[in-house]
This record gives C-alpha cells, structure tokens and sequence, in this order.
C-alpha cells in the first residue's frame, strides 16, 4: 500500500520495509504548481466538508430528540442532570466540529473537540442505553479518523467504541446489542478511513503530477542551458578568434597605408572596417555572454559606464538622473545601456573633447535616455556632424531599442548632436 503525506513540504517516496512512505525531507518553498496543487486540495477539503455540514446539524437533532423523549430524560437533578450536561457538551462540541474553519485550527484544539464529543456519547449512552444515543459516540468515531493523524485518530475512535460497547453493557444491553454498536462504530470509521484515503489519493497524485512538470522544465531549462554553453564556446573559438585576427590584419593594413602614404580613401576605408571589426567582436563577446547566461549590463552600471569614459577620454561629461528611479525589463535596460555607450563611443570618435551631458529620466509611462555633445566651436559646415552615426552603430541601436518596444531619435544640432533614446516603463 502506498501512504502520502501532502501537509508540508515536496513529498518524495523512501523505503520502508516492503511499504513506500512518502516523507518530507527538509523545508524548501513550493513552486507555483505546487501551491496551487495544494490550494485545490484545501478547496476540495472544504467543498466534502460543506456538504456534509447538514449531516452534522441532523446528528445533533436526532441525538438531542431521542434525548429528550428517552429515559431519564433531561433534568435539574439526578440522572437526568447527568444527560443534560452530557447532551449540552455534545451538542456543543459538534457545533465547533462542523464549523468552516475548524479545520484550520491546530491539532490540539481538534483533538480536544473530537475527544469531548466522544466522552459525551459514551455518557449519553450509559445514561440512556435505549435510543438514538449511538450516534453521539459514531459522529465522533467519524471525525477522529477522518481529521486527525491516522494512528491517533484510529486511537481515539478504538477507546469511543470500546467505551460504548462496555456502556452498553454494564447498562444491561444484549450481546447483539453492544456488538450492534460496536459495528456501527467500525462502520463509521471504515467509511470515513476510504473517503480520506481517496481524497489524500487525489491530493498526493495532483502534487506529483505538478513536481513531475516542474522537473520537465528543469530538465529542459538544463538542457538548453547545455545547448547554449555549447554555441557560446563554438561562438567563441570560432567567430571571435576570427574577428580577432582580422581586427589585427587590419591594423597592419593601416600602418602599411600610412607607411606608402596611400590615398585617404583608402585609409578610410580601412578604418571604416576597423571600426566594424570591432564592433562586431564587441557584439560577439556579448553574445557569448548572454547565451552563458552571464548578467547584462543596464541602467545600474550607467554611472560607471560615464566615469569610465570620462577617465578614458578626459571629457567633461555629466550624468543627471530626472524622476524616481525603477526596475525595468532586462531587454530594455540594456537597450539604454547600449544605446549610452554606442553614443559615448562616436563621441569620442568625431567629437573628441566635445562638453557632454547624458540625461536619464524616468517619467510616468516611459523612461528616456538623451546624450547630447556640445562643440565649443562649430564648424562652418555642418555635413560633417549630419554624417555622425550613419553607419551600422545607430541602426544596431534602433533595431535594439525597438525590440524592446522603444524608439530612438539622432540628430546634429546647432553646437554638436543628440540621441535621445526612450523605452515604455
């Protein structure tokens, strides 16, 4: 036979003998599926108990009818006093029993009310042998081996039959009397012993069920963490190396150019692929890292990314921070980031020593990010800034940002350009 234990922690099967026992090993919070496997458990407790709450109200009637019309009937005095007070703490403690929230209380309370409503049945039987008083004492039988523990409440139900049979009779009842009480009792308990087992059936196999799911996704989570370590290194010794080599080539190719004094286009154009060597090894490394799961930078490393390239490249640069700040999703957080560092970057490319200022503002619905350089002394002709970030920079930065579900503005000014960046929040 196979026993469960759902009231806690993730249930794991250990060995027993020629039994499975399900145990619970150390404290560990539930995942999600758990708890809400075991909340449809708990719902599932209450709508059995609701339904048989009217039961419940029947037993104390009955009890307390044949009470009444039984003999010695409830009185001030002698025995009649004794099955007043004993039909008044059955009633009473039955009250409590069926209650919505009795399940709720601890183990104590609940065995002191079950244990009370059995004395009252076994008194009530001693005092009125004939009658309808059996049932004061198999309510309690029930409820013993229905809500408590097992062991103890087979316990408590074994010592309410016993002590029914022998009222029965030392009150002068028939063998088949008390042996018809007795398997009353027995009845009572065996019923409410298969509807327990079946709903802590039910309980245990949902729990499973959701730790079987949560260990699939685990298993999958691992495996494509696997997968991805993998690309990541092939990413690495392949792509990345590459890349390194030819951002090396390329540096000899400008030296060799300045060297044989070749034309500008060339050296342009050599740079030009510098630059997107370079660029896309830096793409590359992040790559690997985030398919490693290695964290993302975002808005929390935007100061350092400022003092860094203030250090860097000695420019007079400032960061302001306008609003409360707050967490925002990782995809657009590091597309602020990006975009930061892209701008900072072509600052220092074509407008070296240019004054900058990087503005982070939080508002109600969005988060915007502008970055704008100031030339102390603009060229005449402008083409040259309009020409800034025409590449593949921005446009990395524009796809970037609209994945995220923002947009991005660039743009020359009247003293030097601006990007102004902007994510919903």
């Amino acid at each position: 036979m196979t026993r469960a234990r759902i009231d806690g922690q993730r249930v794991r099967p250990v060995s027993a003998g020629r039994t499975s026992v399900y145990r619970l090993p150390v404290d560990r919070p539930d995942s999600p599926r758990e708890a809400e496997a075991r909340e449809r458990a708990q719902r599932r407790l209450r709508r059995q108990r609701d339904t048989l709450r009217p039961l419940g109200l029947v037993v104390i009637a009955a009890v307390a009818i044949g009470a009444i019309n039984g003999h010695p009937a409830p009185a001030g005095h002698g025995e009649g006093l004794g099955v007043a007070c004993a039909l008044v703490v059955f009633a009473a403690a039955l009250v409590v029993a069926v209650r919505g929230n009795f399940i709720d209380r601890g183990r104590t309370v609940q065995s002191v009310v079950i244990a009370a409503t059995g004395a009252a049945g076994v008194a009530l039987v001693a005092l009125q042998p004939h009658g309808a008083t059996e049932l004061a004492g198999g309510a309690a039988v029930w409820m013993a081996v229905a809500r408590l523990p097992l062991p103890f409440g087979l316990a408590l139900a074994s010592a309410t039959t016993v002590g029914i049979a022998l009222a029965e009779s030392l009150a002068g009842g028939s063998a088949s009397v008390v042996l018809a009480a007795a398997l009353l009792c027995a009845l009572l308990a065996l019923v409410a012993y298969f509807i327990k087992q079946a709903r802590s059936s039910q309980d245990m196999t949902e729990l499973l069920y959701a730790q079987l799911e949560d260990a699939r996704e685990e298993q999958l989570h691992a495996a494509a963490i696997s997968e991805r370590s993998r690309i990541a290194s092939e990413l690495h010794d392949v792509l990345a190396h590459a890349l390194s080599g030819a951002a090396i080539q390329l540096q000899g190719a400008r030296k060799l150019a300045e060297h044989e004094q070749a034309s500008a286009q060339i050296r342009a154009a050599i740079e030009r692929a510098s630059e997107l060597v370079r660029d896309g090894l830096a793409n590359a490394r992040q790559a690997v890292d985030a398919l490693r799961g290695n964290e993302l930078p975002g808005l929390g490393q935007l100061d350092v990314l400022v003092a860094s390239f203030k250090n860097d490249t000695n420019t007079d640069v400032t960061l302001t921070v306008d609003g409360s700040a707050r967490p925002l999703p990782a995809e657009a957080s590091l597309a602020l980031y990006r975009g930061a560092q892209e701008a900072l970057t072509n600052i220092a490319r074509y407008a070296p020593g240019a004054t900058t200022t990087v503005l982070l503002r939080y508002g109600s619905e969005h988060t915007s990010l502008t970055i704008e350089d100031r030339i102390a002394t603009p060229q005449a002709n402008g083409a040259s800034l309009a020409d800034v970030g025409g590449g593949n920079g921005l446009t990395g930065m524009r796809e970037r940002l609209e994945r995220a579900g923002g947009r991005m503005q660039a743009g020359p000014t009247d003293t030097g350009w601006r990007v102004e960046l902007e994510v919903p929040s």
